[in-house]
């Protein structure tokens, strides 16, 4: 009960805590060509039992070709943790879509949720570590508040960032744009 879950929240913040450190010391990391469909097809085989548990659609789009250079490991965990963020923060018969589209030099990785969206007071502070919309809300679904900081650390190492347009009661896109590299134009081969 209390117990195993308490254990499981505090290993779930150290499993946060060492890939965040990973992400922060490793820089850039191993840059490769990465297809998006490959990332998506990642995000879906580990978060489609947690969704379905809650009772959210998760509804992942094609990767429509795109790709960027950079370290795979370091985006699956940032797309990841913002698909993980948004399935926590929407209740039972939600949906949460994530989607990929190239825009200007970058390409933009879109997750839409229809949840409890994020008070316009406290948006700025969402890509801080630790830092949780609902304190009492979040420690019942487990969230280690690491995620959202996760996510801003891997948008900085491939020269981008990641930004939020939410609306209280109706739900948040998380956008995470990162810049194309002329070489691969943003298309896996």
């Amino acid at each position: 009960g209390k117990m195993m879950s308490e254990a499981y929240r505090v290993s779930a913040t150290i499993d946060d805590l060492l890939e965040l450190s990973r992400i922060e010391l490793g820089g850039r990391g191993e840059s490769e060509v990465v297809s998006l469909s490959a990332v998506f097809g990642e995000v879906a085989a580990r978060h489609r039992l947690t969704a379905e548990t809650a009772g959210v659609a998760l509804r992942i789009g094609p990767g429509n070709g795109l790709a960027v250079v950079g370290d795979r490991l370091q985006l699956v965990s940032a797309v990841s943790n913002l698909v993980d963020n948004a399935v926590k923060y929407t209740d039972r018969g939600g949906t949460v879509a994530v989607k990929a589209q190239a825009a200007g030099g970058a390409i933009e990785i879109e997750v839409c949720d229809t949840g409890v969206g994020i008070p316009a007071g406290d948006i700025d502070r969402v890509f801080e570590s630790l830092y949780r919309v609902d304190r009492a809300r979040s420690r019942a679904t487990g969230g280690t508040g690491l995620g959202l900081a996760i996510v801003r650390h891997v948008a900085n190492n491939h020269g981008g960032e990641v930004s939020v347009h939410s609306r209280e009661g109706e739900g948040s896109t998380f956008t995470l744009r990162i810049p194309i590299d002329d070489v691969t134009k943003g298309t896996a081969r």
